[in-house]
């Protein structure tokens, strides 16, 4: 069953974006643009995740978050301001994360996850095609049949599978799996886009975007 999050951002467009984004991976996403109409939507539904917006019309997110909190549903506020006062205000109020707009989606995407990870609503089993993931074992099977994968191609798998239908630069992807503090060569990754593709018999999904990286399509 999809992760429900609520998206309350009063500017269209980029709640617009943000939706799309997170439908991408499989999201399940309401949209509300005021506080009042985010405080029937948590009323009358259940959600795992509520992206708030400090500055909205009618009741704004610090008034917001004490009707929240009750909930047990955890908050990541966004923002477009960077000042230490408002993000301590936010945390202090019981917020999960703190994110200045504007974000990359990439960002948004693993915060999301890391808060869902962190209240124990993240999947443990992933799935793609005849591939699952056990995250908590780290185990990767096709048709229930072990594939031995090394530490960093399990890695890499479980980045393609978590940004599904986004394009990543072999720097993201050495960022992601080998570490910020990793020198090497971008063709690291490609040799091991090379591994995954032939162990997991997904040279039809795993698509080369040019001059970019890869993506992982449906």
């Amino acid at each position: 069953m999809h992760k429900k999050i609520l998206i309350v951002e009063d500017d269209i467009h980029i709640a617009n974006i943000i939706k799309m984004n997170l439908n991408i991976v499989n999201y399940a996403t309401t949209v509300v643009h005021d506080g009042l109409a985010a405080l029937e939507a948590i009323e009358r539904e259940k959600f795992d995740l509520i992206l708030l917006d400090v500055m909205i019309p009618k009741m704004d997110g610090f008034e917001l978050m004490p009707k929240i909190q009750p909930l047990r549903i955890p908050v990541i506020f966004l923002t477009a301001k960077n000042s230490v006062y408002d993000k301590v205000t936010g945390l202090k109020l019981g917020a999960d994360d703190y994110m200045v707009k504007p974000f990359e989606a990439i960002e948004l995407l693993a915060r999301v996850e890391t808060v869902l990870r962190r209240y124990g609503k993240e999947e443990s089993m992933m799935h793609f095609q005849n591939v699952q993931v056990n995250l908590d074992k780290r185990e990767v099977t096709i048709h229930n049949e072990p594939v031995e994968l090394t530490p960093k191609e399990y890695d890499l798998l479980v980045v393609l599978l978590k940004n599904k239908n986004i394009a990543l630069s072999r720097e993201q992807f050495l960022d992601k799996v080998w570490g910020g503090d990793y020198f090497g060569e971008t063709r690291t990754v490609d040799m091991h886009i090379k591994s995954l593709r032939k162990k997991l018999h997904l040279q039809d999904y795993i698509k080369t975007i040019y001059k970019i990286g890869y993506r992982l399509e449906d």
